[in-house]
């Protein structure tokens, strides 16, 4: 009897073992599996999307009185309403890459994706301002949070050769968000008949955080998060189920060789790596990041994303015009996108980046122009073309090396650490720019742009001055040069 037992439990073993081919042949690929595990951790991207542009859309609605159903919001009030996610998302990037280095990256999305939930349903049931605000703090946190952890879980579980393409679609589904934001903002200002139709626009984002809790309960942990905190054999599930085989032992034996504490017991490894930041080279990586994050929000993208039907309606667009205009925006985005991530696969992110920032300067220069001539039918429509080749070169060039530099920088001991210290500065800057544009706009007018045109040659020459070069390298290989270069 005990020895039928032994033979069922060993059959058991056996079928579940993620290498096994009964196991492979019902989960797919290796590729089909991380390529499933991408697009579940992604639908945190989708909320962050969405949860930053549908303010857009709300604000014109926000800003009536209360007795036609908005909150009656002016300037001061906007800026406040919009920049309150903003500097929480700064917070919630540090916060969350810490939690992701200590707790896992899976285990920490779980949280962040409840908050978002909660987040998202308090700003559609808000009765105040200030009751808006505190939930735009609260979904904040989650945003900034997500907006950490999501490349740095796809980068690091993504094969070497796929990096790229995988870890960009992070921002595909940023803008995917943006563009589901506007039409949903559209559709619902159309349906309505009150001034609440903010209402239905913020509790709308509450659904691909759900989505997100659902699908991150048949997701691994990261292999290289298990490898480092005394997990090797978790580690090795993990890449055997997502790597062909082969691949897998070679690639934990490249984690393990450059971190050879891999091995020890999960404690004694948080206990040597107490502070891995003190090293010369991680600082000043770190400084390189968070400069990248300052240069990615001073392109100006979003005082397009926030305000494009504020803006449009200034120019001479009626609001309802505005918001549907607005989802071209949202379209060329996601077309923008789909761009950058083929051009990352033949091209450096050094030379892709530096050419965008140029043509960011290059199109705020013709914006403020535009905004220069007389009022007439056409300068909106000038005004929305000269947006869109702005959103063009940000989202095709600029963003998407942002957001793979976050997963490609920083080695794996400090990852979440040290980029969460660089999106803190890249939502810091956003909310800098959320918070003085509506102000700048009103007294300065398209004169606003200019400012922006010269910021970004200064932001072009950063780039060119500091940002390295890590395509066709494994991140462990990203880590040996990025250590001999600037220790």
């Amino acid at each position: 009897m005990s020895s039928s037992r032994g033979r069922t439990s060993e059959e058991h073993r056996r079928s579940t073992k993620p290498t096994s081919r009964s196991s492979r042949g019902r989960s797919g690929s290796p590729d089909r599996r991380v390529t499933t595990i991408v697009l579940i951790a992604t639908m945190g991207a989708v909320a962050f999307g969405y949860d930053t542009g549908v303010l857009a859309g709300a604000l014109p609605f926000l800003s009536q009185p209360r007795d036609a159903g908005g909150l009656g919001l002016d300037a001061l009030a906007e800026g406040v309403v919009t920049s309150a996610l903003v500097f929480a998302a700064s917070l919630g990037a540090l916060v969350g890459g810490r939690l992701a280095d200590r707790l896992g990256r899976r285990r920490t999305l779980l949280f962040v994706s409840l908050v978002f939930a909660v987040g998202a349903l308090g700003t559609g049931l808000a009765p105040s301002v200030e009751a808006l605000v505190g939930c735009r703090v609260v979904l904040g946190l989650a945003v900034g949070a997500s907006s950490t952890i999501v490349p740095i879980f796809i980068g690091e579980i993504a094969p070497a050769r796929r990096r790229a393409g995988l870890v960009t679609r992070n921002q595909l589904m940023i803008v995917t968000g943006q563009l589901l934001a506007a039409v949903a903002n559209a559709a619902i200002a159309q349906a309505s008949s009150d001034g609440e139709a903010w209402r239905h626009m913020l509790l709308v984002s509450a659904t691909p955080a759900l989505l997100l809790f659902a699908g991150l309960w048949f997701v691994p942990e990261s292999p290289r998060w298990l490898a480092t905190h005394g997990r090797p054999e978790a580690a090795r599930r993990v890449l055997e189920s997502i790597r062909s085989t082969g691949e897998s032992e070679r690639e934990l034996q490249t984690i393990t060789a450059l971190h050879p504490r891999a091995n020890e017991p999960a404690g004694a490894t948080q206990r040597t790596d107490r502070h891995p930041m003190r090293a010369r080279w991680v600082r000043r990586l770190v400084l390189i990041g968070a400069g990248l994050g300052m240069v990615s929000q001073l392109t100006g993208v979003n005082s397009v994303m926030y305000f494009a039907p504020s803006i449009l309606a200034t120019s001479g667009l009626g609001t309802q015009a505005a918001l549907t205009a607005t989802i071209a925006t949202g379209v060329v985005s996601v077309l923008a996108t789909l761009v950058g991530i083929r051009v990352l696969r033949r091209l450096g992110r050094r030379p892709i980046m530096i050419t965008g920032l140029i043509g960011v300067a290059s199109s705020h220069l013709l914006l403020g122009l535009a905004f220069a001539l007389p009022l007439g039918p056409a300068q909106p429509w000038l005004v929305l073309a000269l947006m869109l080749v702005l959103l063009c070169f940000v989202q095709s060039m600029v963003s998407v090396v942002f957001w793979l530099m976050t997963a490609e920088l920083f080695p794996l001991q400090v990852r979440g650490l040290a980029a969460g210290v660089a999106v803190c500065v890249q939502w810091l800057s956003n909310g800098v720019v959320a918070l003085l544009f509506p102000l700048a706009f009103a007294h300065l007018g398209g004169d606003v742009y200019f400012v922006f045109a010269a910021v970004n040659v200064l932001s072009a020459w950063f780039v060119w001055r500091a940002l390295p070069e890590t395509r066709g390298l494994a991140l462990e290989e990203v880590e040996r040069m990025l250590r001999r270069r600037l220790s």
